[in-house]
Order: C-alpha cells, then sequence, then structure tokens
C-alpha cells in the first residue's frame, strides 16, 4: 500500500471484526479505532434491549464513522458492521480511498461466537438480523472477503496478504 491505508473491517456481529482490526492495524502501524464505541447512548440502549437498528439510527452513527477515517492522515482501521451498501457508501463519501475486508463465517460458527462471548451490549439474538440485512461487497467496491473460521491471528495475515500490493 502506498497511499496511508484507511480500512474497515465489516461483518455482522461476533465476527471478529475488533480482533480482526485490532491485529491488522498493528501489523500497519496505523491507529485503531472501533465503531460501536461511536454508537449514541439510545443505539446501545436499543441493542442492549434486542432491538434491532433501523437506517435512522444507523445514519448518525455512520456520519461519526466518515468523520474518523477522513480525519486521521496517516491511516486507520476502524472495526464496523457496514452491512449495507448504502451505509458503505456513506462511508465513502467522507474517504472515497477506504477499502473494506469483509469478515464472513457460517451462521452456527457466528452463534457459538456471539452465544459465547460476555460483556457485549449485543446480543446474539441479533445475529439473524444483521444477516437478514447484510449486503456482500459488490465487484465494484474496493475491499475483500475473508473467512474467519481459522484462527484469529490466520485471519489478519489473510487479511495483510490480500491488502498488500
Amino acid at each position: 500500500m502506498s497511499a496511508p491505508p484507511r480500512i474497515v473491517i465489516i461483518g455482522v456481529s461476533a465476527s471478529g471484526k475488533s480482533t480482526v482490526a485490532d491485529g491488522l492495524a498493528q501489523q500497519l502501524d496505523v491507529p485503531f479505532r472501533d465503531a460501536d464505541d461511536l454508537h449514541p447512548a439510545a443505539n446501545i440502549r436499543k441493542m442492549s434491549a434486542g432491538i434491532a437498528l433501523t437506517d435512522e439510527d444507523r445514519s448518525p452513527w455512520l456520519e461519526a464513522v466518515g468523520r474518523v477515517l477522513a480525519a486521521e492522515p496517516s491511516g486507520i482501521v476502524v472495526a464496523c458492521s457496514a452491512l449495507r451498501r448504502a451505509y458503505r457508501d456513506q462511508l465513502r463519501r467522507h474517504a472515497p480511498d477506504v477499502c473494506f475486508v469483509h469478515l464472513t463465517g457460517s451462521r452456527e460458527l457466528l452463534t457459538a461466537r456471539a452465544s459465547a462471548r460476555g460483556g457485549h451490549f449485543m446480543p446474539a439474538s441479533l445475529l439473524d438480523s444483521q444477516l437478514s440485512i447484510l449486503e456482500p461487497l459488490a465487484d465494484d467496491e474496493p475491499g475483500v472477503t475473508i473467512d474467519v473460521t481459522p484462527a484469529p491471528d490466520a485471519v489478519i495475515r489473510a487479511a495483510v496478504a490480500a491488502l498488500s500490493p
């Protein structure tokens, strides 16, 4: 990568976005930011109560994520679900050079991971709502898709390799 990387790790809950994004940021020596930290309190309350967010709920949050992407001159890796193309388009309006890494896995794997983790505001019960709205990367969107079945270190290595020139 010659230009400072602006990378968004996307996928449904429990796909390992934060872990992979943090590891990738360390490999690339750029900052890491978790978009979950940018959710308004109302969004977190809704998700904690098992209520799926609407596009209206997500729009201000995606604007905040886009501003974070655009504001980092040295590059950045952000973990953000960005499940629909319209959400990714919103991020691209702020950072046209952004590249996406879409983490995928089987419903069974993701359900097991979501059920096993504790201390996260996103309950496993919302996984189906995320899978139902997920729009995989289109051929004209800059990015790669990586399976998350292997261990996180292997997923991070695959991301580094896929993003290298």
